[in-house]
């Protein structure tokens, strides 16, 4: 017998045929695409693209997973009483043009809030043709006349712009609201709405030098 190597047709009679080994491949490949999209993706993922999970009941084995939310989150319990009567407020703050020699093209209005309590407010300018030209800065501080040592200053947000919508917790006992600058050529008017449990700041002092007053004063606080 010849050592020769075999010829490069020889097929070992017991190794099965490429057409099998291709149909099996196929059909493995099928039999995969099947449990995937009929049992992994209903149950694992809440997708169901054949239906066959709702008509197996799989699809009810997925849930989204839950997370325990603390009901004392990190800036204190979710619900909370508040030492100040709830009220809502519109005040009018007049601004003058860039340049007036009284400097009444800014000033500072705040209210008092305590540590904890809620507002809710929205700004908006009028008269304004460039929102860039009104800046404002959104802060709070202690009362530097109550204040034992330091006074604790908070920064919300600086910027420009015509309006402004949001809420805010107190980080501190003190007072709380904006520096208004108007940089136009024009006046201009700053509506600001209030509501929450804030007291207001009286007038001629620390938050409200200028004297601002709302539009309207609540029936509730009026009566005190």
């Amino acid at each position: 017998m010849s050592d020769a190597e075999p010829p490069g047709d020889f097929l070992d009679p017991a190794s099965p045929p490429k057409r099998t080994l291709l149909l099996s491949t196929g059909g493995a490949v099928i039999i995969a695409a099947v449990i995937v999209f009929a049992a992994v993706l209903p149950a694992e993922y809440n997708q169901d693209p054949l239906g066959l999970g709702r008509a197996t009941g799989l699809s009810r084995l997925w849930a989204p997973k839950e997370i325990t939310v603390s009901a004392h989150a990190a800036a204190g319990p979710l619900a909370r009483r508040q030492p100040a009567t709830f009220r809502t407020d519109t005040f009018e703050i007049a601004l003058a043009a860039d340049g007036d020699e009284g400097r009444r093209n800014a000033l500072e209005f705040k209210v008092r809030l305590p540590k904890g309590s809620t507002l809710v407010y929205s700004w908006q300018a009028e008269g304004l043709q460039v929102p860039e030209n009104l800046l404002f800065d959104f802060h709070g501080h202690t009362v530097a006349a109550e204040a034992k040592g330091a006074v604790s200053v908070a920064e919300y947000e600086k910027g420009s712009g015509a309006e402004a919508h949001g809420s805010l917790v107190a980080p501190v006992d003190g007072i709380h609201g904006w520096y208004f600058r108007n940089r136009s050529g024009q006046p201009i008017k700053v509506r600001v709405r209030l509501s929450g449990f804030y007291q207001l700041v009286p007038s001629g002092q620390e938050g409200n030098l200028a004297g601002i007053q709302p539009e309207t004063t609540p029936p509730s606080v009026a009566q005190r």
